[in-house]
């Protein structure tokens, strides 16, 4: 397998690569975005058609990035693509100053934010990854979610040239707007969510829908362009709106796990919904969807998946 000289990146601290990248797996059986207890990696698809092997290691200097590249054809044109993923996969172009300040100051907020200083918000790759990525886990556990999309990036995703039983990229819509719905349903797949994905990767690949284009849109728009679609909801399009476009208000307020979250941590013995979410999160505005992510981490923490560490940096 060929490897070039890895792409460096500094960092605006705090940073913390363990903590970034588990909000981006989620689960430690996410075969997508993998973590070795130093090293994040993660088989992106390059321009050409083809793939690439990416890792990322956080230096003495907790500032200091280094992004290793590995496969056949690694070239610059791959150096940039894997600088450009790196930024968006791990969040490392934002400055968190405010939510830091704002944190502070929040009796609720302020213990929790310190217990993971340096996390980033993670982004997934292209908004139809995390549209993807919402339609596997509705009305699903996330652990059942992340098996989906595991089988359907060892079935579709492109593999690396000089190595093909690695790990595979996560499939983009040209890989899945071939795929018959019942395809998917051997994966584990609804035939509704099979149907939506099918359906949503032609409409992506034939360029009649640009789910890139929703970046443009205010919050209201996009929603209203992702809901139009069939099978998507909207707790679907809210994820989307955060994990995909990077929307740090945006609070899935119809999430069960997060629901779940809030009650501990406000102390609140009933049922919640999502008016009342919005209600809970306001104080947090704009970095409600950031959050999110905290509560998410925390949870981790708590049943040991996440090792609770000082901060880096």
């Amino acid at each position: 397998m060929s490897h070039c000289h890895p792409v460096e990146i500094k960092v605006l601290g705090p940073f913390r690569l363990d903590l970034t990248v588990w909000a981006l797996r989620r689960r430690p059986h996410n075969a997508i975005d993998r973590w070795d207890e130093s090293t994040y990696r993660r088989v992106v698809g390059g321009d050409d058609g083809g793939a690439f092997g990416m890792s990322v290691k956080q230096g003495s200097e907790a500032s200091q990035l280094s992004v290793g590249l590995a496969g056949g054809g690694v070239d610059e044109a791959a150096r940039r693509v894997a600088r450009g993923a790196a930024n968006r996969l791990l969040g490392l172009d934002l400055d968190l100053s405010d939510f830091g300040s704002m944190a502070a100051r929040d009796p609720l907020l302020g213990p929790l934010a310190s217990r993971m200083r340096g996390l980033r918000p993670p982004r997934f790759l292209t908004a139809f990854e995390a549209l993807v990525n919402g339609i596997a886990c509705q009305q699903l556990s996330l652990t059942v979610g992340i098996h989906l999309l595991n089988r359907l990036a060892a079935d579709r995703g492109r593999p690396l040239a000089d190595d093909p039983r690695a790990a595979r990229s996560f499939p983009g819509p040209e890989e899945l707007a071939t795929a018959q719905p019942d395809e998917l349903r051997r994966h584990g797949f609804s035939y509704a969510k099979a149907s939506t994905i099918v359906e949503v990767a032609r409409s992506v690949a034939g360029g009649t829908l640009d789910l890139e284009s929703l970046d443009q849109l205010d919050d209201s728009a996009a929603m209203e362009r992702l809901t139009d679609l069939r099978g998507i909801g909207r707790w679907t399009a809210e994820y989307v709106l955060l994990r995909g476009l990077g929307r740090l208000h945006v609070f899935p307020g119809d999430d069960v796990g997060a629901h779940n979250k809030l009650r501990r941590l406000f102390g609140i013995d009933t049922a919640l919904d999502h008016d009342r979410v919005q209600q809970l999160v306001a104080p947090w505005h704009p970095y409600a969807g950031f959050v999110y992510f905290h509560l998410l981490l925390d949870s981790l923490a708590s049943t040991g998946v996440v090792e609770r560490m000082e901060p880096a940096g």
